[in-house]
């Protein structure tokens, strides 16, 4: 909450909260202070509304997480195992929007198991990088991504990053639900696809309400019931005999394309947790060492990641010959798919029961996505901050609740859409934040070229026109090589068959982008000096 708009009741907090509003108003800090230990957990917000601050207490006496885009002061930071940085990444990935990328490797981008799994394999662990490198800023300043991404944008270029952020969130967000809500239906044809999708977003919605706490213990659990589902689906397909490893293997153009759209597909799901990656290692403490965080955060990325989308990629090849999955698969999208390996070949009942575990792990999935898009939703304006964070966690879930319910029978489309859409901005962000850190901020060296006192003072943030400029040369790189239902761009074209090509706009993004920051960023250093 930033300072306190409680009303002062002795001499002692009436000079405490003079003191702090002048500190605020001499430093710009936008109300980003940090309250006392004595009030734990809270910051104070020193434009807060009465209504506002009086519901924050309210929800805060019920156990919400008070705490926003707020920097985390040292005391606080109280998160000592390292492995929770993992065991977040690891249920939030183990989960049916993760085998669903996996099975359309086959009947959306018509791949053959083996490609497909070597894509999965190699491009997933590039795609994480990112997200570990991100991760390892939480704990050293205690800011959330979206704030942590001033260093780099500067203080007003950012608002444009968050406002991409909140349509990732909630994009990927109403993506799951749809996914959660086809298994429901494949375990009750009755259950309608709308109800599918509140079930799954309601549950969703109280554990990210009530916060960091309450998002990381779900998650360090929630992986395992779903894990055991999978080993399960994995040894009934195996027994049913209808995995198909020679698949015929297209060659030429048409091949090439297929195999770059599913590359750029495949990546930007990875990456896809970097514009949020700092928001689940920021309770840790600044002594954390880099190499723990890095590798609990790969860990807990690749495992599921890999394990999964492969286990998908091969029970989607059954789909090829038998006409038995096809109809489940019509019926029921990649729920069906997941139905028609349990059904035939585990115990009646049982099946059921796996696939309502594996329905339910959509809410780790969505975890992330309706925890964080609160911060970026605050971040974009002094007014959207003074709301509480878990106002617009509600608003998030409301949104990608309207999105989900009429997008429920495009699903296949929106997954192809928008795991590559992601990736068009996250590669031009992730080239930005490289580069800056790299070659700017001394990035060998670790983080000596951070100050986050700087964070509030835009006067001393990059100025952001470097930034911006380099954006746009990526969205024109982006523009020539997306291939989308309702555009392709002249390098797309040239690198695949007819029709659609192949979608390459992921890597011309981050080069263009890349190329033309180093050079514009060294203009506007000398510049402005900063």
């Amino acid at each position: 909450m930033g300072l306190s708009t409680f009303p002062p009741q002795s001499k002692t907090d009436i000079e405490s909260y003079t003191h702090e509003k002048t500190r605020a108003s001499d430093t710009g800090d936008e109300g980003f202070i940090t309250a006392s230990s004595s009030r734990e957990g809270v910051v104070l917000e020193s434009d807060k509304s009465w209504f506002f601050s009086r519901l924050q207490r309210f929800a805060g006496s019920y156990g919400v997480e008070e705490r926003g885009v707020e920097r985390v002061p040292e005391d606080e930071r109280r998160d000592t195992r390292a492995s929770k940085m993992g065991g977040v990444w690891l249920a939030a990935n183990m989960g049916m929007p993760t085998f669903a990328l996996g099975a359309v490797a086959v009947p959306i981008f018509g791949l053959g198991f083996v490609d497909a799994a070597l894509i999965i394999v190699l491009v997933n662990i590039l795609g994480v990088l990112p997200v570990c490198f991100f991760a390892l800023f939480g704990p050293k300043f205690g800011l959330r991504q979206i704030i942590l991404s001033r260093f780099w944008f500067g203080h007003y270029a950012v608002k444009l990053i968050a406002i991409f952020q909140i349509i990732t969130c909630l994009g990927w967000a109403s993506v799951n639900a749809i996914v959660g809500a086809q298994l429901l239906k494949a375990v009750n044809p009755d259950i309608p696809g709308w109800a599918g999708i509140l079930i799954v977003s309601l549950a969703t919605l109280i554990i990210c309400l009530l916060g960091y706490k309450a998002v990381h213990f779900y998650e360090r659990y929630a992986w395992i019931p779903c894990f055991v589902v999978f080993l399960v689906a994995m040894g009934a397909f195996i027994k049913s005999g209808e995995f198909d490893s020679l698949l015929p293997l297209a060659t030429g153009p048409s091949e090439r394309g297929a195999v770059l759209s599913y590359i750029g597909a495949v990546f930007g799901f990875a990456v896809g947790w970097s514009a949020y990656s700092a928001d689940y290692s920021v309770y840790q403490p600044s002594t954390r060492s880099t190499r723990s965080t890095f590798l609990w955060v790969f860990s807990g990325l690749t495992f599921p990641l890999i394990f999964v989308m492969l286990l998908g990629a091969a029970i989607s090849t059954a789909l090829v010959k038998n006409e038995e999955y096809q109809k489940h698969y019509e019926n029921a999208g990649v729920g069906g798919l997941m139905a028609a390996v349990l059904t035939p070949n585990v115990e009646p009942g049982f099946d059921k029961a796996c696939l309502i575990l594996v329905a339910l792990s959509i809410i780790a999935t969505n975890c992330p996505n309706i925890y964080s898009v609160s911060f970026s939703l605050q971040a974009l304006a002094r007014q959207t901050q003074q709301v509480p964070r878990f106002v617009w966690t509600i608003f998030g879930t409301a949104v990608y609740v309207g999105i989900g319910i009429p997008g429920y029978n495009l699903f296949e489309t929106w997954l192809e859409t928008f795991v590559l859409s992601t990736g068009y901005w996250l590669s031009i962000y992730v080239a930005i934040a490289l580069v800056e850190h790299f070659l700017f901020r001394g990035g060998l060296r670790g983080f000596s070229g951070y100050d986050v006192g700087d964070i509030h003072k835009p006067e001393l943030l990059p100025p952001g026109f470097a930034a911006i400029a380099s954006c746009l040369v990526g969205v024109v790189g982006v523009a020539l090589g997306m291939s989308q239902e309702w555009y392709t761009g002249v390098i797309a074209r040239l690198c695949g068959g007819e029709g659609h090509g192949a979608d390459v706009g992921v890597w011309l993004g981050f080069a263009f982008t890349f190329i033309t920051y180093i050079p514009l960023r060294a203009v506007e250093r000398s510049c402005f000096g900063r």
